[in-house]
This record gives structure tokens, sequence and C-alpha cells, in this order.
């Protein structure tokens, strides 16, 4: 019954560590890639579009990304869009494309960018524990509904134990990684 319940909400934990992974990815670490600026939301023609679905985005150079909308109506909407979002870039744009230098990190905007880092892998974390006792909660309702029996609750904390370790030990490493791209850059 509760090994269902964990297959079920395995989805979660899988978008909980999805979601680890692609804030890292946005934060920059003194090199130019797309992932940096693609998820940044636009107001174009009222909706709520990313850049990568109105843009093409290339890295021509290692601290150099071109952005080139297929639209050329909407560069001033993805130059404001880029200044309004939190990597504190400054895009510059002209008729056919924006253009976004990416200076090279002082060691103090490094240290910054781990503290970031760390408080997004721990939004992560919040919403893996918080699957994990949703999980638990319906193995103690059925319990106490006598349609399972009380060693159910232990397997079931043992098994989601197991997934959560499983899932924390992937973060720890995507922190590793990300630290090191931040400090060697």
């Amino acid at each position: 019954m509760y090994t269902e319940w964990i297959k079920e909400r395995r989805k979660d934990f899988d978008a909980a560590l999805e979601f680890a992974k692609q804030e890292a990815a946005a934060i920059r670490t003194g090199r130019a890639t797309p992932s940096l600026v693609e998820d940044i939301p636009v107001e174009y023609m009222g909706a709520r579009l990313r850049v990568k679905e109105l843009a093409s985005i290339t890295a021509p150079e290692p601290r150099m990304l071109i952005i080139q909308p297929w639209d050329k109506s909407a560069i001033p909407l993805i130059e404001k869009a880029i200044r309004e979002s939190e990597i504190g870039l400054n895009p510059v744009s002209d008729s056919t494309s924006v253009r976004l230098t990416i200076p090279s990190l002082t060691e103090e905007r490094r240290k910054e960018f781990i503290k970031l880092l760390h408080s997004k892998t721990e939004e992560a974390r919040i919403r893996i524990r918080r699957v994990r006792e949703d999980v638990l909660k319906k193995v103690q309702t059925a319990v106490h509904d006598k349609q399972a029996r009380e060693d159910d609750v232990r397997r079931a904390k043992e098994e989601l134990q197991k997934v959560v370790d499983e899932l924390n030990t992937k973060l720890d490493t995507l922190v590793k990684t990300k630290e090191h791209e931040l400090m060697s850059s």
C-alpha cells in the first residue's frame, strides 16, 4: 500500500530535484551559457513567455550571449525583463538582437552566488521533506482507519528515508559541482 503511494509521489520528489538543477543552472559562473537567461519571463502580447520561447540564444564567446528574437518588436521587452531579473546583467540592444557581456566574478559576488545556491538547494530539500511527510500522513491515516498495520508506518519511514537520502546525495553533488564552477571560473 505505502509503496504505491511512494511510487505515485516519485514525480514530486523528482520535480524538487529538477527545480534545484534549474535554479543552479541559472546562477552564473562567469561563463556565458544560455541557461542564464532562457527562463526569464517576458511580458509579450499579453502573455508571459520565457526568453527561450521568443528568441534563439547563442554564446559566440566565453563571456558573451546574443539573444535574437524571432519578432524584432520583442527586443525592448526582452531587454527590460533581463534588466529587472536578479541575474545582475546589463543588456545592450541593436536593431536585431540583445547582447549580454558577462563580467568576471569578484570574490564577493562568488560568495553571494554560493549563498543563493545553498538557499535554492534548501528550498528543494524542503519540498522533498513535504512530500515525505504527506506520504507518512497517508500511511498513518490508513493505520488509524485500520486499513494498514503499525509495521507499515515503520516500513514506509524506512523506504521514504532511502528515497530522501538518494535525493539529498544528488543535491549535495549538484552543490559541490556548482561551487567548484563558481570558484574556478
